[in-house]
Order: structure tokens, then C-alpha cells, then sequence
């Protein structure tokens, strides 16, 4: 199996069954991991009448938050690599087909979707929101203490081998998973010498009364993960 697709799920009743179509019509042989994280609003329901091939269904027990969910999902994972679906509408699951493309280059060690770079590509500018605001300056946070030049470290879009995940001792819990990862995928690619690639990726930003669910305090807990992991090394031998 090529692709394992991790899909946290939270309070997504009215999105997250025309994204799970959208995700299975990409061209790849892979697997969706469905984590629901205690869902209220009927999501959960809707993920205990699924019985589709190729997909799983996890529930928790209790709610955990998104960055322990998504460990449930690398945990569960059968894919060589692997990659992170929000569910709601904000990402095209076509752009798993680029990314996949150019994660399997040897020289490459993850890909992250990029949101600007998508924008520029299509000629467009990213609407300019207080989470765009703090998206930028956690991103200029992140180049300046890891000498980096990635454009879009919080993108949900983060592929690489399932080997690779699991290396990275992953123990944040929440949204500040998004860039625990993104620290150690970048101490990995200079202790391996290769590189992160970023592919341009199509975004539709959604409101909080549309159901986004970061808030700014999400954004203190990303400027401490960034601070604590910037010295990180692999506890075990390092996957290249």
C-alpha cells in the first residue's frame, strides 16, 4: 500500500463525508484512518454507519485533542507514507498525487504543502485574516531560529514515509503537533542531508463561525514548540 490518509475528526457533521469521497477519489493505492475525537454534534454517528473498503474507523474513548488523534492515525497506519486530511473543506485531497510524486525522490526526507505558494502559483493573494497574521509571524519565528526557508510550516499537509513519522517521538497533543512535526522533520533533513520539499497546494480558508477550531491561544503553544525542539536529535538510529 502506498498512502495512509489520517483524517481527525471533530465536530464535522457537515463536511466530513463529502471530503472522505473526495479523498477516496484520488488515484492511490492507499488507506483512510478516520480518528474521531468524541465528536457532539453527529459526526460520530455518521462514522458508525461507514463500512467502506480501505477505511477505518477509530473512536476515542475520550476527547483528546487533534495532535493525539493523529498519533492514533500514524500508529495505525500500513502505507510507506502518509499524510494528514482535515475534514473539513479547506484542502484538496488532489494534491496528495504532486506531493506523493515528489516525496518519493530520494533526496527528499518530507514535502509540506504550501498554502502561499499555491496562491502565488494561481496568481491570487491568501485573504489577509488574524490567522493568516499569525500563521505568518509563527512562520518567520520558525526561518529565523532554524535558518529555514519553508513558507508554510502550519499546513496540515505534511507527507512523508511512515518510518519517518514514527521516528520523530512525536508528544504534543493538540494544533502544536502541526509544528512539533515541522521542527523535527528539519533537524532530521540536516542530520540526513537531505531536504523538505514544499509543493503548492489549493486552500479555502473558512471562519470560526464557519467551524475552524485554532484559536490564539494555539498560537502560544506553536511559538513553545518551536522553542522547545529546535536542539532535538532522534533517540534511536536515524531514518534517511
Amino acid at each position: 500500500m502506498k498512502l495512509s490518509v489520517i483524517m481527525p475528526v471533530y465536530n464535522e457533521r457537515g463536511t466530513v463525508l463529502e471530503v472522505l469521497g473526495r479523498v477516496r477519489e484520488v488515484p492511490i493505492d492507499k488507506q483512510i484512518i478516520i480518528v474521531d475525537n468524541c465528536s457532539t454534534d453527529g459526526t460520530r454517528e455518521l462514522l458508525q454507519k461507514l463500512d467502506l473498503p480501505g477505511v477505518r474507523v477509530v473512536f476515542q474513548a475520550t476527547n483528546m485533542q487533534k495532535g493525539n488523534s493523529v498519533k492514533k492515525g500514524i500508529a495505525a497506519a500500513e502505507g510507506e507514507y502518509l499524510v494528514v486530511q482535515d475534514a473539513d473543506l479547506e484542502y484538496d485531497p488532489q494534491d496528495h498525487v504532486p506531493m506523493l510524486a515528489e516525496a518519493e525522490r530520494d533526496d527528499v526526507v518530507a514535502v509540506l504543502g504550501s498554502r502561499p505558494l499555491g496562491a502565488e502559483a494561481r496568481g491570487e493573494k491568501l485573504p489577509s485574516t488574524m490567522f493568516s497574521v499569525g500563521r505568518n509571524w509563527i512562520t518567520g519565528y520558525f526561518r529565523l531560529l532554524y535558518g529555514s526557508r519553508l513558507t508554510d510550516i502550519a499546513t496540515c499537509y505534511k507527507m512523508m514515509r511512515t518510518e519517518v513519522a514514527r521516528s520523530l517521538d512525536l508528544r504534543r497533543n493538540g494544533f502544536d503537533l502541526d509544528f512539533e512535526i515541522a521542527c523535527k522533520l528539519t533537524r532530521l533533513a540536516g542530520l540526513t542531508g537531505k531536504r523538505i520539499a514544499e509543493v503548492p497546494i489549493y486552500y479555502a480558508p473558512r471562519s470560526v463561525a464557519e467551524g475552524k477550531k485554532i484559536r490564539w491561544r494555539d498560537g502560544l503553544s506553536a511559538l513553545a514548540a518551536i522553542t522547545q525542539f529546535r536542539t532535538w536529535t532522534p533517540a534511536g538510529p536515524v531514518v534517511r
